[in-house]
């Protein structure tokens, strides 16, 4: 009798596996930070968990770290700071949409740390991208090493199709386990 419980929790135990790995594969996916316009919210060489399931308008929030498809060969992680009929500024260092400030908490210890001021330099959607919105199922994002990075400063609003997903997991280096993008 014993022997048929240890097969039965045998199987039980395996089956459990495979219906986690099947989730965890269609739901998440694993990608390595690459280089450093992250910073200091991720590093070069950071592993991340990227929740494929939230990739739809509906489930990207301001402030969300998303992850898409900048081209054939190349994925981006970026911080999303413009949704879909917004307007985005930067003045003196600080972000306005739609004409009112929001503050950006997770950059505020590279404020006051950082030599370099301003962060982020003064600039307003019309001036880099030529809208004066965000067009419908767009996003507008940034790098947190605001001097070093290419976004959508340079190469434009991120089609809402080319989103992979969100950070959901920072889980290398160790120290960063189940670190949450801020």
């Amino acid at each position: 009798m014993k022997k048929y419980n240890y097969v039965r929790v045998s199987v039980v135990a395996l089956l459990l596996i495979a219906v986690f790995l099947i989730i965890r594969t269609s739901l998440f996916e694993n990608y390595v930070v690459n280089g450093k316009s992250m910073e200091p919210t991720l590093y070069d060489g950071n592993l991340m968990m990227v929740n494929t399931f939230t990739n739809n308008i509906t489930n990207i929030h301001r402030f969300d770290v998303i992850v898409f498809h900048a081209s054939e060969e190349n994925d981006y992680v970026k911080r999303v700071v413009g949704l879909p009929g917004e307007t985005v500024e930067y003045k003196n260092d600080q972000l306005y949409v739609n004409g009112e400030y929001i503050s950006e908490d997770f950059l505020q210890q590279e404020k006051e740390n950082t030599e370099a001021t301003p962060l982020t330099e003064d600039f307003t959607l019309l001036q880099v991208t030529g809208e004066k919105t965000v067009p419908e199922d767009q996003l507008f994002v940034l790098g947190d090493n605001r001097g070093d990075s290419l976004d959508s400063r340079s190469i434009g609003f991120v089609p809402v199709e080319k989103v992979v997903g969100k950070v959901d997991i920072t889980y290398w280096p160790i120290t960063q386990l189940f670190k949450q993008p801020r």
